[in-house]
């Protein structure tokens, strides 16, 4: 991984990973001409309030999930890391790791809404380039968030998709398709291993 100079970080449960977490790695790769792209699944997440999948099975979803992207990288540090686990302490690991690298960390808009409660968040910025998944259908200022003045979020154009994973999650609960969803080998996998 040495001598890259610009890497994305796109961190979530992936709890599936689906359609959208693909099109917005896609779209990170290009629009940004990233050399990486981690993909970091969620350790101990201090924010979640339901129980996460296993980690070698988020683990190995997302890797299928994003098998077709060779700039994508599945992440293992923070769930390989004790305690809660934090995206400031990713970014500083990257950073030391890759000191002349530009990183940039890709966030949906519903995250962006709460990112002021995240851990240490005016050191997030400093370390890396913020950059917001943003629906055709939004306006540049829809949900509009303030983070007292420090703003330099660029944005990333990425199409309409309606999906959550915790839709994804009930519709295999009951036994509903989820082909609009998910990549068919997550599913396999899913199927395979009696998730949800």
């Amino acid at each position: 991984m040495a001598g890259l100079k610009r890497i994305g970080v796109f961190g979530g449960a992936f709890d599936p990973p689906h359609v959208a977490h693909h099109t917005l790695a896609r779209a990170a790769i290009d629009q940004f001409k990233l050399d990486a792209l981690h993909i970091v699944p969620t350790g101990s997440a201090w924010h979640k309030t339901r129980t996460l999948s296993a980690a070698h099975h988020r683990v190995a979803m997302a890797q299928l999930a994003f098998a077709d992207l060779a700039q994508a990288f599945i992440d293992t540090r923070e769930i390989e890391r004790s305690g809660v686990s934090y995206t400031l302490d990713t970014l500083q690991e990257l950073r030391k790791e890759q000191p002349q690298a530009q990183l940039y960390l890709f966030i949906g808009q519903d995250q962006a809404q709460s990112f002021e409660s995240w851990h240490r968040w005016q050191d997030i910025l400093e370390i890396a380039q913020l950059v917001v998944a943003q629906r055709p259908s939004e306006s540049p200022d829809a949900g509009q968030w303030q983070n007292g003045g420090l703003l330099n979020v660029q944005r990333l154009a990425m199409p309409a998709l309606q999906v959550s994973a915790t839709h994804v999650r009930q519709c295999i609960a009951q036994g509903q398709s989820t082909d609009a969803y998910l990549l068919s080998q997550v599913r396999r996998y899913i199927d395979q291993h009696r998730l949800y």
